[in-house]
């Protein structure tokens, strides 16, 4: 039998927790890419497209297709830059805020189906776990990388 390790029950668990939502988000015809756009377009509205792409970690070109397939939908909107015509700017039209408000929703749900049998409690201490971690790997990449240490480091340094 194989023992779970923390990183794999980790993407485990956030793995599960996108496809669940997913699962919901399909009832409003949004695939996983589109829905995580409109959710970063609600918090940045007005970036150029190489600054969502770059917030969204993915191609210029591939959010490129996105967001036309948004436009044509009524979702976003393109506007020119007032001072670089290269830039058009991207902004939510009001079609997209009972999206939004309905992701809101499937979130909260997904949310309360992942913690269903937790106390508040648990919750809220698994959350506080969660964030000192994410606060060390946060120091942790910030700094050079050491020598690996321990067996099996040394094992696939020297083959």
């Amino acid at each position: 039998m194989t023992q779970s390790t923390l990183g794999f029950v980790l993407h485990d668990v956030a793995r599960l927790m996108r496809k669940r939502f997913e699962q919901w988000a399909r009832a409003a015809g949004l695939t996983r890419s589109q829905w995580q756009v409109l959710a970063k377009l609600s918090i940045h509205e007005g970036i150029h497209q190489k600054g969502l792409a770059d917030l969204l970690e993915i191609e210029s070109v591939t959010l490129v297709r996105l967001l036309d397939k948004m436009q044509e939908r009524g979702l976003i909107e393109r506007r020119n830059h007032p001072t670089d015509r290269r830039y058009s700017l991207l902004f939510l039209t009001p079609a997209a805020h009972p999206l939004l408000q309905f992701m809101r929703t499937i979130g909260e749900q997904t949310r309360l189906e992942t913690m269903a049998d937790f106390s508040i409690q648990e919750h809220d201490q698994l959350l506080q776990y969660l964030e000192r971690m994410r606060e060390h790997l946060l120091t942790a990449c910030g700094q050079p990388v050491d020598e690996p240490t321990g067996c099996a480091a040394s094992e696939v340094k020297h083959g």
